[in-house]
Protein backbone atom coordinates (compact mmCIF):
# COMPACT_ATOMS: atom_id res chain seq x y z
CA UNK A 1 0.00 0.00 0.00
CA UNK A 2 1.28 3.56 -0.72
CA UNK A 3 1.41 6.06 1.86
CA UNK A 4 2.53 9.90 1.35
CA UNK A 5 5.68 10.54 3.56
CA UNK A 6 7.58 13.51 3.53
CA UNK A 7 11.24 13.28 4.83
CA UNK A 8 12.78 16.71 6.24
CA UNK A 9 16.55 17.01 5.83
CA UNK A 10 18.28 15.31 2.81
CA UNK A 11 21.85 14.75 4.36
CA UNK A 12 22.99 11.27 4.49
CA UNK A 13 20.08 9.48 6.53
CA UNK A 14 17.38 11.97 5.04
CA UNK A 15 18.21 11.55 1.88
CA UNK A 16 18.97 7.56 1.88
CA UNK A 17 15.47 7.59 3.86
CA UNK A 18 13.54 9.55 1.64
CA UNK A 19 15.25 7.56 -1.54
CA UNK A 20 14.71 3.88 -0.16
CA UNK A 21 10.91 4.37 1.27
CA UNK A 22 10.05 5.80 -2.98
CA UNK A 23 11.88 2.63 -3.69
CA UNK A 24 9.24 1.00 -1.48
CA UNK A 25 6.81 2.10 -3.23
CA UNK A 26 5.91 5.38 -1.37
CA UNK A 27 4.93 8.76 -2.09
CA UNK A 28 8.11 10.73 -0.79
CA UNK A 29 8.84 14.68 -1.13
CA UNK A 30 12.00 15.32 0.70
CA UNK A 31 12.87 18.82 2.05
CA UNK A 32 16.13 20.79 3.08
CA UNK A 33 17.14 24.42 3.39
CA UNK A 34 19.87 24.74 0.99
CA UNK A 35 18.13 26.04 -2.32
CA UNK A 36 21.29 25.16 -3.86
CA UNK A 37 20.71 21.65 -2.91
CA UNK A 38 17.70 21.16 -3.71
CA UNK A 39 18.06 22.23 -7.29
CA UNK A 40 20.85 19.56 -7.76
CA UNK A 41 18.62 17.01 -5.95
CA UNK A 42 15.74 18.02 -8.92
CA UNK A 43 18.36 16.64 -11.16
CA UNK A 44 18.95 13.60 -9.65
CA UNK A 45 22.49 14.31 -8.61
CA UNK A 46 23.57 13.57 -5.14
CA UNK A 47 26.27 15.70 -3.24
CA UNK A 48 27.56 12.53 -1.64
CA UNK A 49 29.25 9.14 -2.54
CA UNK A 50 26.95 6.13 -1.39
CA UNK A 51 26.94 3.06 -3.72
CA UNK A 52 23.67 2.94 -5.18
CA UNK A 53 21.77 5.84 -4.20
CA UNK A 54 22.28 8.42 -7.32
CA UNK A 55 20.34 5.39 -8.98
CA UNK A 56 17.26 5.27 -6.87
CA UNK A 57 16.97 8.74 -6.52
CA UNK A 58 17.57 9.11 -10.40
CA UNK A 59 14.86 6.37 -10.62
CA UNK A 60 11.95 8.01 -7.94
CA UNK A 61 12.00 11.27 -9.76
CA UNK A 62 11.52 9.23 -13.20
CA UNK A 63 8.64 7.48 -11.56
CA UNK A 64 7.26 10.49 -10.01
CA UNK A 65 7.51 8.78 -6.20
CA UNK A 66 9.98 10.75 -4.95
CA UNK A 67 10.45 14.93 -5.52
CA UNK A 68 12.15 17.72 -3.80
CA UNK A 69 10.94 21.19 -2.36
CA UNK A 70 12.63 23.82 -0.44
CA UNK A 71 11.72 24.52 3.31
CA UNK A 72 10.01 22.15 5.15
CA UNK A 73 6.63 23.42 5.31
CA UNK A 74 6.54 23.23 2.10
CA UNK A 75 6.46 19.19 1.82
CA UNK A 76 3.98 18.17 4.96
CA UNK A 77 0.30 19.15 3.57
CA UNK A 78 -1.00 16.13 3.13
CA UNK A 79 1.43 13.53 4.22
CA UNK A 80 0.90 10.81 6.52
CA UNK A 81 4.05 10.12 7.78
CA UNK A 82 7.01 13.39 8.26
CA UNK A 83 10.53 11.80 9.18
CA UNK A 84 12.75 14.29 10.61
CA UNK A 85 16.05 13.63 9.43
CA UNK A 86 17.85 16.70 10.55
CA UNK A 87 21.38 16.95 12.16
CA UNK A 88 21.72 16.27 16.27
CA UNK A 89 25.20 17.83 16.63
CA UNK A 90 27.32 16.88 19.70
CA UNK A 91 27.52 19.57 22.32
CA UNK A 92 30.78 19.99 24.59
CA UNK A 93 29.48 17.76 27.26
CA UNK A 94 29.10 14.55 24.65
CA UNK A 95 25.37 15.25 24.18
CA UNK A 96 23.49 15.48 20.87
CA UNK A 97 21.91 18.98 20.65
CA UNK A 98 18.38 19.39 19.85
CA UNK A 99 17.95 22.85 18.59
CA UNK A 100 17.47 21.49 14.80
CA UNK A 101 15.03 18.74 15.53
CA UNK A 102 13.42 21.10 18.32
CA UNK A 103 12.73 23.95 15.19
CA UNK A 104 12.00 21.73 12.35
CA UNK A 105 9.13 20.40 14.88
CA UNK A 106 8.14 23.61 15.17
CA UNK A 107 8.22 24.95 12.29
CA UNK A 108 6.00 22.00 10.32
CA UNK A 109 3.37 22.33 13.32
CA UNK A 110 1.05 24.25 12.12
CA UNK A 111 0.81 23.01 8.81
CA UNK A 112 0.37 19.32 9.67
CA UNK A 113 -2.73 16.89 8.78
CA UNK A 114 -4.72 15.68 11.32
CA UNK A 115 -3.47 12.57 12.79
CA UNK A 116 -0.35 12.82 10.65
CA UNK A 117 2.47 11.01 12.54
CA UNK A 118 5.87 12.73 13.19
CA UNK A 119 8.85 10.42 12.98
CA UNK A 120 12.05 10.36 14.49
CA UNK A 121 15.37 9.40 12.30
CA UNK A 122 17.62 11.01 13.45
CA UNK A 123 19.77 9.81 16.05
CA UNK A 124 18.55 11.63 19.41
CA UNK A 125 18.66 11.33 23.15
CA UNK A 126 16.42 9.46 25.23
CA UNK A 127 13.61 11.60 26.03
CA UNK A 128 13.64 12.85 22.28
CA UNK A 129 10.18 11.45 21.66
CA UNK A 130 8.38 13.47 24.68
CA UNK A 131 10.07 17.46 23.32
CA UNK A 132 9.44 16.53 20.00
CA UNK A 133 5.75 16.24 21.29
CA UNK A 134 6.17 19.24 22.93
CA UNK A 135 7.51 21.17 20.25
CA UNK A 136 4.45 20.10 17.85
CA UNK A 137 1.90 21.29 20.33
CA UNK A 138 -0.44 19.34 19.27
CA UNK A 139 -2.56 16.25 20.23
CA UNK A 140 -3.47 15.02 17.10
CA UNK A 141 -0.03 13.99 16.48
CA UNK A 142 1.72 11.06 17.39
CA UNK A 143 5.23 10.87 17.69
CA UNK A 144 7.27 8.07 16.79
CA UNK A 145 10.93 7.23 16.89
CA UNK A 146 12.38 4.74 13.96
CA UNK A 147 16.30 4.95 14.42
CA UNK A 148 18.58 4.60 11.56
CA UNK A 149 21.01 1.73 11.43
CA UNK A 150 22.75 2.70 8.00
CA UNK A 151 26.50 1.73 7.42
CA UNK A 152 28.18 3.96 5.12
CA UNK A 153 29.06 2.54 1.96
CA UNK A 154 26.34 -0.06 1.96
CA UNK A 155 23.50 2.29 3.38
CA UNK A 156 20.84 1.19 0.64
CA UNK A 157 20.83 -2.13 0.97
CA UNK A 158 20.93 -1.47 4.91
CA UNK A 159 17.70 -0.48 4.43
CA UNK A 160 15.86 -2.54 1.92
CA UNK A 161 17.30 -5.44 3.39
CA UNK A 162 17.84 -4.38 7.04
CA UNK A 163 18.75 -6.84 9.67
CA UNK A 164 15.63 -5.61 11.78
CA UNK A 165 14.01 -2.42 11.73
CA UNK A 166 13.03 -0.75 15.31
CA UNK A 167 9.47 0.98 16.20
CA UNK A 168 9.30 3.08 19.74
CA UNK A 169 5.95 4.01 20.50
CA UNK A 170 3.44 5.14 23.18
CA UNK A 171 0.52 4.66 20.90
CA UNK A 172 0.37 1.02 18.99
CA UNK A 173 -2.10 2.30 16.30
CA UNK A 174 0.92 4.53 15.23
CA UNK A 175 3.25 1.72 15.28
CA UNK A 176 1.57 -0.14 13.24
CA UNK A 177 0.94 2.09 10.81
CA UNK A 178 4.90 2.85 10.84
CA UNK A 179 5.48 -0.31 10.58
CA UNK A 180 3.48 -1.04 7.35
CA UNK A 181 5.90 1.25 5.75
CA UNK A 182 8.41 -1.78 6.06
CA UNK A 183 6.72 -4.40 4.99
CA UNK A 184 8.45 -4.84 1.40
CA UNK A 185 11.76 -5.42 3.23
CA UNK A 186 10.41 -8.36 5.43
CA UNK A 187 12.52 -7.72 8.33
CA UNK A 188 12.00 -8.61 11.68
CA UNK A 189 10.03 -5.23 13.41
CA UNK A 190 10.73 -4.65 17.10
CA UNK A 191 7.87 -2.60 18.46
CA UNK A 192 8.62 -1.34 22.07
CA UNK A 193 8.69 1.76 23.89
CA UNK A 194 9.81 5.28 22.53
CA UNK A 195 12.99 5.23 25.38
CA UNK A 196 14.18 1.50 24.35
CA UNK A 197 13.76 2.54 21.32
CA UNK A 198 16.52 4.97 21.60
CA UNK A 199 18.49 3.46 23.66
CA UNK A 200 18.94 0.90 20.92
CA UNK A 201 20.79 2.91 18.31
CA UNK A 202 23.64 4.19 20.96
CA UNK A 203 23.61 0.70 22.67
CA UNK A 204 24.07 -0.31 19.19
CA UNK A 205 26.98 1.37 17.94
CA UNK A 206 28.90 1.47 21.34
CA UNK A 207 28.71 -1.98 21.38
CA UNK A 208 30.55 -2.17 17.75
CA UNK A 209 32.86 0.39 19.32
CA UNK A 210 33.48 -2.34 22.03
CA UNK A 211 34.16 -4.96 19.45
CA UNK A 212 36.31 -2.81 17.86
CA UNK A 213 38.76 -1.37 20.55
CA UNK A 214 38.96 -5.64 21.82
CA UNK A 215 40.35 -6.66 18.64
CA UNK A 216 42.75 -3.72 18.15
CA UNK A 217 43.76 -4.54 21.69
CA UNK A 218 44.35 -8.23 21.24
CA UNK A 219 46.50 -6.82 18.29
CA UNK A 220 48.72 -4.87 20.21
CA UNK A 221 48.60 -8.33 22.30
CA UNK A 222 49.47 -10.98 19.03
CA UNK A 223 52.67 -8.23 18.20
CA UNK A 224 54.08 -8.72 21.94
CA UNK A 225 53.46 -12.76 21.67
CA UNK A 226 54.47 -12.90 17.85
CA UNK A 227 51.26 -13.91 17.57
CA UNK A 228 48.52 -13.46 14.44
CA UNK A 229 46.05 -11.49 14.90
CA UNK A 230 43.96 -12.46 11.82
CA UNK A 231 44.12 -16.15 12.48
CA UNK A 232 43.54 -15.35 16.12
CA UNK A 233 40.29 -13.59 15.12
CA UNK A 234 39.36 -15.79 12.64
CA UNK A 235 39.40 -18.65 15.56
CA UNK A 236 37.05 -16.92 17.98
CA UNK A 237 35.42 -15.90 15.21
CA UNK A 238 33.42 -19.32 14.32
CA UNK A 239 32.20 -19.49 18.45
CA UNK A 240 28.69 -18.35 17.00
CA UNK A 241 28.17 -16.43 20.11
CA UNK A 242 30.99 -14.02 18.63
CA UNK A 243 30.64 -14.11 14.92
CA UNK A 244 32.93 -12.91 11.86
CA UNK A 245 31.57 -9.43 12.17
CA UNK A 246 33.79 -6.71 13.15
CA UNK A 247 36.94 -8.94 14.12
CA UNK A 248 39.35 -7.19 11.39
CA UNK A 249 41.97 -5.29 13.58
CA UNK A 250 42.67 -1.70 11.83
CA UNK A 251 44.34 2.00 12.53
CA UNK A 252 41.51 2.81 15.34
CA UNK A 253 37.66 3.50 14.44
CA UNK A 254 35.68 6.88 13.55
CA UNK A 255 33.55 8.32 11.66
CA UNK A 256 29.84 10.77 11.89
CA UNK A 257 28.55 7.61 14.01
CA UNK A 258 30.77 5.86 16.68
CA UNK A 259 32.59 8.62 18.04
CA UNK A 260 29.55 10.72 18.44
CA UNK A 261 27.28 7.61 19.82
CA UNK A 262 29.70 6.13 22.24
CA UNK A 263 30.77 9.36 23.81
CA UNK A 264 26.45 10.24 23.57
CA UNK A 265 25.94 7.10 25.37
CA UNK A 266 28.27 7.63 28.20
CA UNK A 267 26.35 11.38 28.89
CA UNK A 268 22.93 9.41 28.72
CA UNK A 269 24.17 7.04 30.94
CA UNK A 270 25.38 9.82 33.22
CA UNK A 271 21.93 11.07 33.14
CA UNK A 272 20.57 8.17 34.53
CA UNK A 273 23.45 7.85 37.16
CA UNK A 274 25.61 5.73 36.00
CA UNK A 275 29.45 5.98 35.39
CA UNK A 276 29.63 4.06 31.73
CA UNK A 277 33.74 3.07 32.40
CA UNK A 278 33.72 0.19 30.14
CA UNK A 279 32.93 2.81 27.44
CA UNK A 280 35.07 5.34 28.60
CA UNK A 281 37.56 2.37 27.85
CA UNK A 282 36.89 1.91 24.70
CA UNK A 283 37.26 5.31 23.32
CA UNK A 284 40.88 5.09 25.46
CA UNK A 285 41.60 2.44 23.80
CA UNK A 286 41.04 3.50 20.51
CA UNK A 287 42.81 7.01 21.23
CA UNK A 288 45.70 4.87 21.92
CA UNK A 289 45.24 2.67 18.94
CA UNK A 290 46.09 6.19 16.98
CA UNK A 291 48.94 6.79 18.48
CA UNK A 292 50.16 3.36 18.40
CA UNK A 293 49.92 2.85 14.24
CA UNK A 294 51.69 6.43 14.68
CA UNK A 295 54.35 5.33 15.98
CA UNK A 296 54.40 2.08 14.33
CA UNK A 297 54.90 4.40 10.72
CA UNK A 298 57.64 6.84 12.25
CA UNK A 299 59.66 3.58 13.38
CA UNK A 300 59.43 2.05 9.88
CA UNK A 301 60.68 5.23 8.72
CA UNK A 302 63.64 4.85 10.58
CA UNK A 303 62.50 7.49 13.57
CA UNK A 304 62.76 11.45 12.63
CA UNK A 305 61.01 13.73 10.35
CA UNK A 306 60.15 11.64 7.26
CA UNK A 307 58.66 11.62 3.94
CA UNK A 308 55.26 9.72 4.14
CA UNK A 309 52.62 8.43 1.72
CA UNK A 310 49.06 7.87 2.62
CA UNK A 311 46.84 5.90 0.97
CA UNK A 312 43.04 6.84 2.48
CA UNK A 313 41.86 9.24 3.87
CA UNK A 314 38.18 8.65 4.49
CA UNK A 315 36.85 7.13 7.85
CA UNK A 316 36.10 3.84 5.86
CA UNK A 317 35.64 2.11 2.23
CA UNK A 318 33.03 3.19 0.07
CA UNK A 319 32.25 7.11 1.11
CA UNK A 320 33.53 10.23 0.96
CA UNK A 321 33.39 11.05 4.86
CA UNK A 322 36.51 12.13 6.30
CA UNK A 323 34.48 13.35 9.48
CA UNK A 324 36.78 12.18 12.71
CA UNK A 325 38.11 9.86 10.03
CA UNK A 326 41.21 7.74 12.19
CA UNK A 327 43.14 8.47 9.03
CA UNK A 328 43.49 12.25 9.28
CA UNK A 329 43.80 11.41 13.47
CA UNK A 330 46.90 9.64 12.64
CA UNK A 331 48.05 11.80 9.93
CA UNK A 332 47.76 14.64 12.89
CA UNK A 333 49.76 12.67 15.04
CA UNK A 334 52.52 12.57 11.90
CA UNK A 335 52.42 16.40 11.26
CA UNK A 336 53.13 17.13 15.16
CA UNK A 337 56.52 14.76 14.71
CA UNK A 338 57.34 16.70 12.00
CA UNK A 339 56.76 14.39 9.44
CA UNK A 340 55.74 15.34 5.76
CA UNK A 341 52.87 13.87 4.12
CA UNK A 342 51.32 13.02 0.61
CA UNK A 343 48.42 11.57 0.71
CA UNK A 344 45.58 9.88 -1.66
CA UNK A 345 41.87 8.35 -1.29
CA UNK A 346 39.70 7.47 -4.16
CA UNK A 347 37.00 9.20 -3.13
CA UNK A 348 38.70 12.47 -2.30
CA UNK A 349 40.30 15.32 -4.31
CA UNK A 350 40.70 18.32 -1.18
CA UNK A 351 39.77 18.40 2.60
CA UNK A 352 37.68 20.73 3.95
CA UNK A 353 39.15 23.62 5.05
CA UNK A 354 38.54 22.68 9.13
CA UNK A 355 40.09 18.92 8.88
CA UNK A 356 43.32 20.39 6.93
CA UNK A 357 43.43 22.99 9.74
CA UNK A 358 46.45 22.09 11.36
CA UNK A 359 47.71 20.01 8.53
CA UNK A 360 50.28 22.27 7.13
CA UNK A 361 52.42 19.74 5.67
CA UNK A 362 49.84 17.18 4.18
CA UNK A 363 49.28 17.65 0.14
CA UNK A 364 46.23 15.74 -0.95
CA UNK A 365 47.33 14.27 -4.57
CA UNK A 366 45.09 12.46 -7.33
CA UNK A 367 47.38 9.16 -7.87
CA UNK A 368 48.74 6.53 -5.19
CA UNK A 369 52.10 6.64 -7.06
CA UNK A 370 52.01 10.64 -6.41
CA UNK A 371 51.55 9.88 -2.80
CA UNK A 372 54.29 7.39 -2.85
CA UNK A 373 57.19 9.41 -4.54
CA UNK A 374 60.01 10.35 -2.67
CA UNK A 375 58.50 8.21 0.53
CA UNK A 376 60.38 6.71 3.29
CA UNK A 377 56.92 4.84 4.09
CA UNK A 378 53.98 4.51 2.38
CA UNK A 379 50.89 3.24 5.10
CA UNK A 380 47.56 1.71 4.35
CA UNK A 381 44.61 3.71 6.45
CA UNK A 382 42.00 3.11 4.61
CA UNK A 383 40.62 -0.53 3.31
CA UNK A 384 39.58 0.51 -0.28
CA UNK A 385 40.11 -2.38 -3.01
CA UNK A 386 42.14 -0.20 -5.28
CA UNK A 387 44.96 -0.62 -2.79
CA UNK A 388 45.26 -4.64 -3.12
CA UNK A 389 46.31 -4.23 -6.83
CA UNK A 390 48.91 -1.50 -6.49
CA UNK A 391 52.31 -2.16 -8.78
CA UNK A 392 54.74 -3.10 -6.17
CA UNK A 393 57.45 -2.61 -8.12
CA UNK A 394 56.71 0.53 -9.34
CA UNK A 395 55.90 2.00 -6.03
CA UNK A 396 59.12 0.62 -5.20
CA UNK A 397 60.93 2.71 -8.03
CA UNK A 398 59.68 5.97 -6.93
CA UNK A 399 60.11 5.74 -3.01
CA UNK A 400 62.69 6.49 -1.57
CA UNK A 401 62.93 3.51 1.09
CA UNK A 402 61.09 0.26 0.20
CA UNK A 403 58.45 0.52 3.49
CA UNK A 404 55.47 -0.61 4.02
CA UNK A 405 52.89 -0.35 7.21
CA UNK A 406 49.25 -1.72 6.35
CA UNK A 407 46.70 -0.54 8.81
CA UNK A 408 44.43 -2.20 7.22
CA UNK A 409 46.33 -5.62 6.64
CA UNK A 410 44.71 -5.67 3.40
CA UNK A 411 47.93 -6.19 1.41
CA UNK A 412 49.62 -9.64 0.55
CA UNK A 413 52.50 -9.28 2.78
CA UNK A 414 54.42 -12.25 1.02
CA UNK A 415 54.03 -10.47 -2.33
CA UNK A 416 55.15 -7.13 -0.59
CA UNK A 417 58.18 -8.81 0.98
CA UNK A 418 59.19 -10.40 -2.90
CA UNK A 419 59.41 -6.89 -4.00
CA UNK A 420 61.75 -5.97 -1.63
CA UNK A 421 59.95 -4.09 1.30
CA UNK A 422 59.96 -4.14 4.51
CA UNK A 423 55.89 -5.19 5.41
CA UNK A 424 54.88 -4.28 8.57
CA UNK A 425 50.62 -5.06 9.88
CA UNK A 426 49.10 -4.57 12.68
CA UNK A 427 48.88 -7.53 15.42
CA UNK A 428 50.72 -9.73 12.76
Amino acid sequence: MTSRIAVIGTGYVGLTTGACLAQLGHDVICADIDPKKVEMLKQGKIPIHEEGLESIVQEGIKSGRLSFVLGAENAVAGREFVYLCVPTPQGPDGSADLTYIQQAAEQISPHLDRNAIVVNKSTVPVGSTRRVEKALGRRDIAVVSNPEFLREGTAVDDFLNPDRVVIGADDQQAATRVASLFLGTRAPILVTDPASAETTKYASNAFLATKLSFVNAVAAVCEGVGADVNDVMLGIGYDRRIGHEFLRPGPGWGGSCFPKDTRAMISIAEDGGYDFTLLRGVIEVNDEQFDRVAQKIIDAGGGGQVQIGALGLTFKAGTDDVRESPSIEIIRRLVAKGCSIRGYDPAVTELPADVMEGLDTLEVVDDPYAAAEGASVLVVLTEWDDFKWLDLDKLGEVMATKNIVDARNILDRGACRRAGFSYAGIGR
